[in-house]
């Protein structure tokens, strides 16, 4: 019988290999056909042909969209590989890595859930490509995948209290090339003080979150000592223009400022959004250090993650990757009618149906495009609510 399976096993993994080969060349030529313009990535080339020109950094702007460099110093250092190559090359080998990175993310977010069948991971990669954040992300030649992939193996990698020197690397990087990756550490920090009041050992997390801060300042300072000028420019100045990076107002902007602004006809939601954003981030907190304490690291992590998409200033359709292990998080936990539902608003693609282009037509959205324009932070807020009951039960100990 063991023979058996294990012949079954050997079958099942290549089955799954060859599957998710052809759903990723059929994104590939989905994309060419598309004609996508990967005009994230010639940014990201931009940012760094200007620090090894000496230039200006965040005095930049570049494509025909006259678009900005919004990322820390640190991120245009580890650019500059990028202009040594052609743009046609850069390109494709961005498409290639991104593919790559999902499949290393969907195993680190079974491994996160506790699923550990090596042909789930190339399924699971093989539809995940078709969602519109992961579709979105090599539309445009982002990061997202690759500071996703940061954030998970490095809270992935040992269980709490395990000594691990690499502890935090993961986070404190992904926050000096992103700043959204650092509630992460936040996150640890208050589990470990936590912790300490309830007369526990908080030192586990407060260790990991002490990693993740000298990470962070570690690559911080070096883009400091290389780019002084513009390492200064963005920690007085730019770090607070968030307008920079576009309209508030617009439908790709799903964090709960966005949908606010939208909601208000206004580009401004003011002191209602911070109020807002503020109640739902120590709320979002609040259930994660719960999960964490109770030894739930999958619910944990997936609530901070989705806390930190709403509360960010702005969170672009891309940036919801993390709706890969929200998905594996609810089906593996039972929840798989509303597992179902998530998957089809982040494959719905419904945020695009409504008008979005030209003399900014969100600041006069009608009931029903208000509501497809909302749908992610709507399920955020949705499943921060269904993850704060779960931590109640008093029945449910175990992750």
């Amino acid at each position: 019988m063991t023979v058996i399976a294990l012949s079954g096993v050997h079958r099942r993994v290549p089955v799954a290999v060859g599957a998710c080969l052809v759903s990723f060349t059929a994104f590939w030529v989905a994309q060419r056909i598309a004609h996508v313009s990967m005009v994230d990535l010639m940014v990201y080339r931009a940012e760094g042909a200007t620090v090894r020109a000496g230039g200006d950094l965040y005095a930049l702007r570049t494509t025909a969209f006259h678009l900005p460099a919004t990322y820390p110093p640190f991120a245009a250092l580890l650019f500059t590989p990028l202009t040594l190559l052609d743009t046609g090359l850069l390109r494709t080998l961005a498409t290639a890595g991104n593919l790559a990175l999902l499949v290393v993310f969907v195993r680190l977010s079974l491994k996160l859930v506790g699923h550990a069948r090596v042909a789930s991971v190339w399924w699971v990669a093989a539809a995940a490509v078709w969602c519109e954040p992961v579709w979105t992300t090599l539309r445009y030649g982002q990061v997202n995948l690759a500071l996703a992939v940061l954030v998970l193996w490095d809270l992935s990698r040992r269980s709490p209290g395990a000594a691990d020197r690499w502890a935090g690397a993961g986070l404190g990087l992904a926050a000096a090339v992103k700043l959204t990756p650092a509630l992460f550490a936040v996150f640890l920090a208050a589990t470990g003080v936590v912790a300490a009041l309830r007369g526990g050992d908080g030192g586990p997390w407060l260790r990991h979150a002490r990693g993740a801060a000298a990470a962070f300042a570690g690559a911080t300072l070096l883009a400091a000592a290389v780019l002084p000028y513009d390492s200064w420019r963005f920690w007085t100045r730019m770090v607070l223009s968030t307008g920079r990076v576009g309209h508030v107002e617009e439908t790709a902007n799903q964090a709960l400022r966005g949908v606010l602004a939208r909601l208000l006809h206004s580009p401004d939601p003011g002191a209602l959004w911070a109020v807002t954003a503020a109640l739902v981030g120590l709320a979002g907190l609040a259930v994660a250090v719960a999960a964490e304490l109770r030894g739930h690291r999958c619910w944990a992590v997936a609530v901070c993650a989705v806390t930190a998409l709403l509360v960010c200033p702005v969170s672009w359709s891309h940036h919801w990757v993390w709706c890969v292990p929200v998905v594996l998080l609810l089906w593996t936990r039972g929840h798989r009618a509303v597992a179902v539902g998530t998957l089809l608003v982040f494959c719905s693609y419904a945020l695009w149906w409504v008008p979005h282009v030209h003399g900014r037509p969100e600041l006069h959205q009608n009931g029903a495009e208000l509501t497809l324009s909302a749908l992610y932070a709507c399920v955020g807020l949705a499943f921060l609510v269904l993850a704060g009951h779960r931590c109640r039960d008093p029945a449910d100990v175990k992750p």
